[in-house]
């Protein structure tokens, strides 16, 4: 978040009306993740990967990470899941481990969609789906249209069965060139937001029909580098607090809450 500390940044967004935060934290930033959250009111989402390419030790990592994350009891973790060139025997098998940690800690667990994970775009998941069941996503729909490079009209019964077992929304507005508009608020972005929008208000629809417990949404426009920066000076073009904080009203007005 633009460079702040932890705790800064937790003060920032707590004033800015969040209800928590979403860290990426490493194994030695785990407990202060953790006390600054709590001190501030917020609620905390904690993120997990695996590492490196070689398969075993990659597993091992993805397992160990898991099982340190959940002794901190996140309200849930969001996992960035294998990777786009192991086989599918070698995905499906992170993802059991997964399902095995939540089962062992009562921690749940949502994979992230995401380009360069075994989620990287919308037809690639659907034969993860009918494999595992039990499989639950983090919707990050933004990677799938910059892979495409479209939005996806032309395969909407892959985004509407990935809907059905989104839990999380990471809205971040992509386009056919890149996963991150430079500016939501832009109206040249109008469509692309809009696109997004629709699949988000599919996601709180069913939860509103289930009577399912509150829908999270993480605000997740990046830095510079998914913010597009100007050339030489590497100045970002627009400011990721100001998009971020854009993308929370404009979700609280469009669902009235």
């Amino acid at each position: 978040m633009e460079n702040l500390g932890m705790a800064e940044a937790a003060k920032r967004v707590k004033a800015a009306g969040y209800d928590g935060m979403e860290i990426s934290a490493g194994q030695d930033k785990r407990n202060e993740a953790v006390q600054i959250t709590h001190d501030h009111g917020l609620e905390l989402i904690l993120m997990a990967f695996g590492g490196g390419s070689n398969f075993s030790e990659h597993k091992k990592k993805y397992q160990d990470d898991l099982l340190d994350i959940a002794r901190y009891k996140p309200l849930f973790i969001n996992a960035h899941t294998g990777h786009d060139y192991f086989t599918f025997e070698q995905n499906v098998e992170l993802i059991q481990i997964a399902i095995a940690v939540e089962k062992q800690t009562g921690v749940r667990i949502l994979h992230e969609t995401h380009r360069g994970r075994f989620s990287y775009s919308a037809p690639a998941i659907q034969s993860y789906l009918l494999k595992v069941p039990e499989l639950r996503l983090t919707a990050d729909y933004s990677h799938w249209v910059n892979v495409a490079e479209s939005y996806l009209s032309d395969q909407m019964e892959n985004v509407n069965r990935a809907i059905t077992v989104s839990d999380h929304i990471h809205c971040r507005v992509g386009h056919p060139e890149g996963p991150q508009v430079n500016d939501p608020r832009a109206p040249e972005w109008k469509d692309a937001l809009e696109s997004h929008a629709k699949w988000w208000d599919a996601i709180r629809d069913r939860f509103q029909k289930a009577n399912a417990p509150t829908l999270t949404v993480t605000c997740e426009f990046g830095p510079a580098g998914y913010l597009p920066t100007i050339p030489f000076t590497q100045q970002p073009v627009a400011s990721q607090w100001d998009i971020n904080v854009f993308m929370k009203d404009y979700l609280k007005k469009r669902w009235a809450v």
